[in-house]
């Protein structure tokens, strides 16, 4: 069974490789490692890909991980396999396959890219709220989001109180295009959006747009 560890440890040598042993210790397996962020404060956030072996349990992995000085598990939950994974230039090399798609295709892309349960892209024309692309598992908008716009860049957005079921939701939107079309990730109970991430969805929301455009259809 795999499953993703968000980290938090110092950005200081030796750091990464303390974690991967207390990992090892305890009879799991590490598939890969991403670099999520690199902080102002001296920390850096990694994402830690594991294979649970018999009779390892994630908050066995989350006990030893945090005995680290310094090192805070941010977030665990069972995850598919690291082969999932699409890095962003990865997801603009299928994107360009297909320009007149790629709108979909980033929809598609979307929750592996940033580990989240959902995306969706929508419009807002007269004041109503139009969703034109959606992953599995995607939640209507409420007629409140509809204050979310115009979108000039890429934020989180607050939650409508009326949004049932999706109020622990942290959710990301960028403009696609344009300030009246957006695309919007969200993860149920967490982990939050970082920085980082919103810079990341706002570069592919907008390499998007280009793609789109460039298509001569």
């Amino acid at each position: 069974m795999s499953h993703l560890l968000r980290i938090a440890l110092p950005d200081v040598p030796g750091s990464l490789g303390a974690v991967a042993s207390a990992i090892g210790l305890t009879g799991a397996n590490i598939v890969a490692i991403e670099i999520v962020e690199q902080r102002s404060d001296g920390t850096a956030v990694d994402d830690v890909f594991v294979e649970l072996g018999n009779g390892v349990m994630p908050d066995m992995i989350v006990s030893a991980v945090q005995r680290l000085d310094g090192v805070r598990v941010l977030w665990v939950s069972r995850y598919a396999a690291a082969g999932n994974l699409h890095l962003d230039l990865e997801a603009v090399e299928l994107l360009t396959e297909d320009p007149a798609r790629a709108v979909a295709r980033l929809t598609e892309l979307a929750p592996r890219i940033f580990r989240s349960d959902w995306a969706l892209v929508a419009t807002v024309t007269d004041g109503r709220l139009v969703s034109t692309h959606a992953s599995p598992g995607s939640p209507q908008l409420p007629p409140a989001a509809v204050t979310w716009f115009p979108v000039e860049r890429a934020t989180r957005p607050a939650i409508p109180a009326d949004w049932d079921g999706f109020s622990a939701t942290a959710v990301a939107v960028a403009p696609l295009g344009s300030a009246e079309r957006i695309i919007a990730f969200g993860r149920h109970g967490g982990p939050e959006i970082l920085d980082s991430e919103l810079a990341r969805l706002g570069h592919l929301a907008t390499l998007t747009g280009s793609i789109e455009s460039s298509d001569p259809a």
